[in-house]
């Protein structure tokens, strides 16, 4: 089968174990494959997948083969795959717009952010770019607040004719304008803000819903996460966490249906920065609620993960699902992959659900509609 072309926006923790795994995997067979949800999804395995063009903002990425790149400061996930073969790829600086907040300057060079001395890509930069590279879709890895920088990659996908995987927190899948302007241009779209394999917000889903179909009432609850990476210290400023804030407390409400919970009782967001976590996120999940005879019952919980190779894994279907929609002329929304994968889909539906509709997706390689009722869908 023919490569899926790749071109991915922001090469960062995330990045770099995506790119980890496509060369960690490519010497597997299914099966010795750990921690992949589907080795041949759509007739793909992860050893398809080839990054064609590469953006980001850093001078010691901006100039640098993508596999040097990956492993170069501040990123510091773990390192599963040291040898990432020369891709012959170089990393091309992007546009800044707001994807590097201030208070980033305030902390050490191999701690955050370190803006390359070149001028801003314009969209016509990006858009050439694209096309020259033969990429088939651009996959969205920028930071948390980057609300017009997501934006302008997204109209760049639009004008260059590639499939738009949106893995941050910032609503264009599930804004009707944006979808709607995907589907007329024939380009299928997964978003937003990408679940990790087993991370906290996914986590906290299954317990919610368990809570329900045990007939527990849930009454109150937080979710508060630590840790060590870029992403953690951009999101100290708590102004470009609103969008963050929003899509993880919703895909948690959207599991409850009716009975959500009041503004006052649901806390969900991160909490701190921890240098010496690194790329390790610590969560902590308290549930508190009334069972049998309305007697009370406490739930307290810490998941200890490594972030990145956590979304990795998710992000790996993701763009094979892109590729199957491309391969079947399937344009728009895909709601099964966006459902289950994302945290703030179009539609909201509980994960087992959710499930269902993602291997009928990988079965029949088409993409169902709006399979069943939607639990709390979102405006």
């Amino acid at each position: 089968m023919d490569k899926i072309k790749i071109a991915i926006v922001g090469i960062g923790n995330c990045a770099s174990s995506l790119i980890q795994g496509i060369h960690y995997y490519a010497d597997k067979s299914a099966e010795d494959a750990i921690g992949l949800m589907h080795w041949n999804l759509g007739g793909y395995t992860p050893a398809d997948i080839e990054v064609v063009a590469a953006f980001d903002v850093d001078r010691r990425k901006v100039g640098q083969d993508v596999a040097d790149a990956i492993f170069a400061q501040p990123n510091c996930t773990t390192v599963f795959a040291p040898d990432v073969p020369t891709t012959g790829v170089k990393v091309k600086m992007g546009n800044i717009l707001d994807g590097v907040a201030a208070h980033m300057d305030d902390y050490p060079d191999h701690q955050t952010f370190v803006l390359a001395d070149r001028p801003s890509a314009s969209k016509a930069d990006i858009v050439n770019a694209l096309n020259e590279s033969g990429a088939e879709m651009l996959i969205s890895y920028l930071p948390v607040g980057s609300e017009k920088a997501a934006r302008f990659y997204a109209e760049c996908a639009l004008e260059a004719k590639v499939g738009f995987v949106n893995n941050m927190p910032v609503f264009i899948a599930s804004n009707p304008e944006w979808a709607d302007r995907f589907k007329a241009a024939g380009l299928p779209i997964i978003g937003d803000d990408i679940k990790s394999q087993v991370g906290a917000t996914i986590t906290h889903r299954v317990l919610t819903d368990l809570f329900s179909k045990r007939g527990v009432k849930l009454e109150r609850t937080y979710q508060l996460n630590t840790g060590g990476n870029t992403d953690f210290l951009n999101m100290l400023n708590r102004s470009r966490l609103a969008s963050k804030k929003k899509s993880k407390t919703q895909s948690v409400q959207a599991v409850l249906g009716r009975n959500e919970l009041d503004a006052d009782s649901i806390h969900i967001g991160p909490s701190d920065y921890v240098p010496f976590q690194k790329d390790n996120k610590v969560a902590f999940i308290r549930m508190e609620g009334k069972l049998f005879g309305d007697v009370p019952m406490h739930l307290e919980m810490r998941l200890s993960v490594e972030d990145s190779p956590n979304s990795a894994g998710v992000a790996i279907d993701s763009i094979r699902c892109i590729k199957v929609a491309l391969d079947h002329g399937i344009a728009g929304i895909l709601y099964a992959p966006s459902a289950y994968f994302m945290k703030s889909p179009p539609k909201q539906f509980t994960d087992d659900v959710a499930y269902e509709m993602m291997e009928a997706f990988v079965e029949d390689q088409v993409n169902s509609a709006e399979p069943l009722t939607p639990v709390g869908a979102m405006d």
